[in-house]
């Protein structure tokens, strides 16, 4: 364990805790549906479901999940831009409200997905970082330009950037502004919603770096949501596994890696592309599809897809609970599990702490998948 990895581990105070949040959606259905229906009701969608979670100070706490399984709804109502139905969020220790006020706000900031359309193109990057700072009073106002070159000599940007537009910068460098942007108000919690899909491989590695040394640097919190888990691994101290609006599995990164205690989890990890003969545990094959979150099973909402589902999964909804020092599972033969055989990786020679810039490209550049997990028709297909 690195350096690094001992400070967070050992400063375990919560900065941001989220305890049993909710989000349903009620989606209305056209008169004539409802009529066509014999006047059903409209549906929901409960995005999110009694969710879980703390983030400590100092740490990097990977999100991880396929698609549609409340990564960016769950970062959204952190940052505020959108409400819960029910649940709370905690800030060091204080609620946070629905609406909140503009020190509240400032603490907890975003970097979004897509650089390309967060940033605003009618204005340079001067006039957008002026007016965050002025209007947060972050600095006097004789201090902005100075406080300005400092953020952008921050994120590897030179003082000439603020006379631009975000459009004559390319999409590594817009994000290097996001990032600037999301700094400005100097906030206690960084979310970063998938900062590096949207970008090419040869750049996803300098952002990667970026946020590793920002967090060193600055001693940031940081909800790095993603689907590439190989990033996650040599990123992260911790990762939090969300499954159909529920965290099914937290646990540090090497602990997880190694022992994970959920069939979901596994499933993920068995994903990742590796450059080795039997690298791939055959033998671990999920079935069907993620169910829909209209229509959510009852029990465990994995069992479906789960070799180890029993008729204790059909009825009984597992909570998350510990299975061994800080790791927890929601899963009820989490203790039960066969050994996971780990494949050989040539990335485990990595250490497990804050990567180079070399770990990060060469990790980005032979792993980026999407975390869709590998069905049985996948797989005869590929056959």
């Amino acid at each position: 364990m690195t350096a690094a990895r001992q400070d967070a581990t050992q400063d375990s105070t919560d900065v941001l805790r989220v305890a049993d949040l909710t989000k349903v959606y009620a989606l209305h259905s056209p008169v004539i549906s409802r009529l066509t229906r014999g006047g059903a009701r409209d549906g929901q969608l409960r995005a999110l479901d009694g969710v879980d979670l703390e983030l400590r100070r100092g740490e990097i706490l990977a999100l991880v999940g396929e698609s549609g399984s409340g990564k960016s709804t769950l970062a959204k109502i952190l940052v505020g831009g959108q409400t819960a139905t029910s649940g709370s969020v905690h800030h060091d220790g204080h609620p946070m409200p629905a609406h909140r006020d503009r020190d509240q706000r400032r603490r907890i900031q975003m970097v979004f997905q897509d650089p390309y359309s967060s940033l605003n193109p009618r204005i340079s990057v001067g006039s957008m970082l002026r007016e965050l700072l002025l209007l947060h009073r972050v600095v006097p106002r004789r201090d902005v330009r100075a406080e300005s070159v400092r953020l952008l000599n921050l994120v590897g940007l030179e003082e000439d950037a603020l006379e631009a537009y975000p459009s004559q910068f390319s999409g590594g460098q817009r994000q290097r502004l996001a990032i600037a942007r999301a700094l400005a108000v100097r906030p206690d919690v960084l979310i970063a919603d998938e900062p590096v899909s949207a970008l090419d491989v040869s750049v996803q590695a300098t952002i990667l770096e970026l946020f590793a040394s920002l967090q060193r640097e600055l001693g940031l919190s940081i909800l790095f949501v993603a689907h590439n888990l190989a990033v996650v691994q040599h990123l992260s101290h911790r990762v939090a596994v969300m499954y159909l609006g529920r965290i099914v599995e937290v646990a540090e990164t090497a602990e997880l890696f190694a022992n994970p205690r959920h069939p979901y989890t596994r499933a993920l990890i068995d994903s990742i592309p590796r450059m080795s003969v039997g690298s791939i545990n055959e033998e671990f094959v999920l079935e069907g599809e993620p169910p829909s979150p209209f229509d959510v099973p009852a029990g465990c909402r994995f069992h479906p897809r789960c070799p180890y589902a029993t008729d204790a999964c059909r009825t009984t909804d597992p909570a998350l609970a510990d299975v061994a020092r800080e790791h927890r599972s929601a899963c009820l033969h989490a203790s039960d599990l066969d050994a996971f055989d780990a494949a050989p990786d040539p990335r485990r020679s990595l250490e497990f702490g804050s990567p180079t810039t070399a770990d990060l490209e060469r990790v980005a550049t032979t792993t980026t998948v999407t975390t869709t997990v590998t069905t049985t028709k996948d797989r005869s297909t590929s056959a």
